[in-house]
């Protein structure tokens, strides 16, 4: 999967964000809880997972995404790109205003190694909010 690779060279911290619903309008963020704040090793080795994600065919499921994860610069004062992934329809939306417009919507294979071992991620920092 494409990043916005200038994005990623700036991302210092990376917001996990359990999905509740989709957005109201269509860059706003999906609205959700956040789980998680990774930073340092955790930023370098998701966005790599991120990047290892094989292309899919896309799916109708109606586009339910379960975790977004927003990257924010060193000001940590705007979203410089938020990407929403649905597991199900195997597909990827991004945006934000590091986002070329070809970017922003791409699918991936949720049975490859690398989207199981980011899924397996976001299901665990969900546990652990939880408790």
């Amino acid at each position: 999967m494409q990043l916005p690779v200038e994005a990623v060279a700036l991302t210092a911290l990376i917001e996990v964000v359990k999905i509740s619903a989709l957005p109201a309008k269509r860059d706003d963020p999906y609205p959700g809880r956040v789980v998680a704040h990774w930073a340092g090793g955790e930023v370098a080795d998701t966005l790599a997972l991120i990047e290892e994600l094989s292309g899919g065919e896309q799916h109708r499921c109606g586009f339910s995404p379960g975790w977004s994860v927003r990257a924010y610069g060193d000001a940590l004062d705007m979203v410089l790109f938020e990407a929403a992934f649905c597991f199900t329809c195997q597909e990827v939306r991004m945006h934000g205003p590091a986002v070329p417009p070809p970017l922003a919507k791409q699918f991936f294979d949720p049975a490859a190694p690398p989207a199981q071992a980011l899924l397996t991620r976001f299901r665990a920092v969900s546990a652990r909010a939880e408790t």
